[in-house]
């Protein structure tokens, strides 16, 4: 199981919001690519990165900062945030982007998901965001009629192999992601998984890493690294062993 950190831009610097509210925002820095490097030095295989503005917005907006980013590291990277269209797929690849994260798009225009896995493959991942039990869209404001396992259902049905799972109303509130709902829909769709959400220690990523067996293949941790509830090069470090015994403090 992978632990990938999170890097959230917004007016081009690296924050944190709480439950998705924009108006609840901490900023870390001003300079997201020197945080990309740091991630990048403790171990991080791969990096997650969101448009918040973009998000909101339905375009993709901090593409200078992306740029950055891109530069500043070679680890992959999975990008989301704004991303709508064939022409947002291509321009995102064509900065070297790795993986895109597709979220409104696929909720508002199901047709669309068989055109994008015949065209990119395992270059797309979709993001099941949900509050309530509900998917959310739009930068997590509208809420849909539809729960996260049946969605998980159609994707699968439709070729999508991977997705990320963030139970919204824990995201950024350190208190745990929704264990059962992650392991969940694993089951029921047969997905790989990657868990965001609340994850605030190195206890939550023992839980998801025992849920690995299921389809659990990594977490995404933001906050916590910000806050330094979690170090990185640590975490990353006990996920690899097979017993977490003398990491986790009694």
């Amino acid at each position: 199981m992978l632990v990938i950190p999170a890097i959230d831009l917004k007016d081009g610097q690296c924050v944190r919001l709480r439950s998705g509210k924009k108006e609840d925002v901490t900023i870390y820095s001003s300079e997201p690519w020197k945080i990309a490097q740091k991630w990048q030095a403790a171990g991080a295989q791969i990096l997650h990165v969101i448009d918040l503005d973009g998000a909101f917005s339905g375009k993709p907006i901090n593409l200078a900062a992306l740029q950055k980013i891109r530069q500043a590291v070679e680890i992959p990277i999975q990008f989301g945030g704004g991303i709508r269209s064939y022409s947002d797929i291509q321009k995102m690849l064509d900065l070297g982007i790795d993986r895109l994260i597709l979220g409104t798009a696929v909720v508002s225009s199901p047709e669309w998901i068989q055109q994008i896995v015949q065209n990119f493959g395992d270059k797309i991942i979709i993001a099941i965001d949900a509050r309530n039990g509900k998917i959310a869209t739009e930068g997590w404001v509208q809420l849909s009629d539809e729960s996260p396992i049946t969605f998980a259902r159609k994707l699968s049905e439709q070729g999508i192999r991977r997705v990320i799972y963030t139970d919204i109303s824990r995201d950024g509130m350190l208190v745990g992601p929704n264990f059962d709902m992650t392991k969940e829909i694993a089951i029921q769709s047969n997905l790989k998984i990657i868990a965001a959400g609340g994850i605030s220690s190195l206890a939550d990523l023992e839980k998801l890493k025992q849920l690995e067996k299921f389809g659990i293949e990594g977490a995404i941790v933001g906050r916590a690294l910000y806050e330094g509830q979690i170090d990185l090069a640590q975490a990353i470090k006990c996920v690899s062993l097979t017993s977490y015994r003398g990491c986790i403090k009694s």
